[in-house]
């Protein structure tokens, strides 16, 4: 990644995490797709998020902004989930993606509800197949945190999970770059745990009244990740 970085797509990009990330990632200097069933609305949303600076975005349907990206990012509500995954199926094959979804069945959100099988990451694997390395990130991030200029990404760790470790890494180091401190935190199944942790951070939210609620791990690393 230090002599070309890779183009990174966001599969749902015009929603609020999807646009947040993928502004992130445009301001850090890394060419962005933004994704949408939709491409004029893809386009649309890309054009709006270059206004904000001199960055490299672009927006085409899901299908093509699968194949064009080096690394995806999918960032769509649970309930279509499962359609947009086979609508680029063939696309994401070699790749890594990055798998932010929640499983939130409105109106219960601040209630734990995760889906048959464990965790979503662990059904996007399967659905893929093992030619994409799945990793599943993101899910305990503001997107209201993400778009805001001036806000802190430290405030919040980063749970990365997957099967593969060297894709886990390339996450990591991702994250990073855009000011998160983030985690190896084991396999794909262990990505129950940050999809759930999601409704509780929201019913925190309310009852507190928290913008944002995040989670940081404690202790001191004695060795490198």
């Amino acid at each position: 990644m230090a002599d070309k970085r890779p183009t990174l797509t966001f599969i749902g990009g015009t929603g609020d995490l999807g646009s947040g990330l993928a502004w992130r990632f445009a301001k850090a200097g890394y060419p962005v797709i933004i994704g949408s069933r939709a491409a004029e609305k893809a386009m649309q949303s890309a054009a709006e998020m270059a206004r904000r600076g001199p960055l490299d975005v672009q927006g085409m349907d899901n299908a093509a902004a699968a194949g064009a990206g080096d690394i995806v990012f999918m960032t769509v509500p649970f309930a279509s989930h499962e359609g947009t995954l086979a609508s680029i199926r063939a696309a994401v094959q070699g790749k890594i993606l990055v798998d932010s979804t929640v499983p939130l069945m409105p109106p219960k959100v601040m209630r734990v509800q995760l889906p048959a099988g464990g965790c979503v990451a662990r059904q996007t694997q399967e659905s893929l197949g093992e030619g994409v390395r799945v990793v599943s990130a993101f899910q305990n991030v503001a997107a209201a945190h993400l778009q805001a200029e001036d806000a802190r990404l430290d405030d919040c760790d980063v749970l990365v999970t997957g099967n593969d470790a060297d894709a886990r890494e390339v996450i990591v180091k991702l994250a990073a770059e855009i000011g998160f401190k983030a985690w190896h935190a084991g396999s794909i199944d262990n990505s129950a745990v940050a999809e759930a942790l999601t409704s509780v951070l929201i019913f925190m939210n309310k009852r507190y009244g928290i913008a944002g609620a995040g989670i940081h791990i404690t202790g001191t690393p004695t060795k490198a990740g």
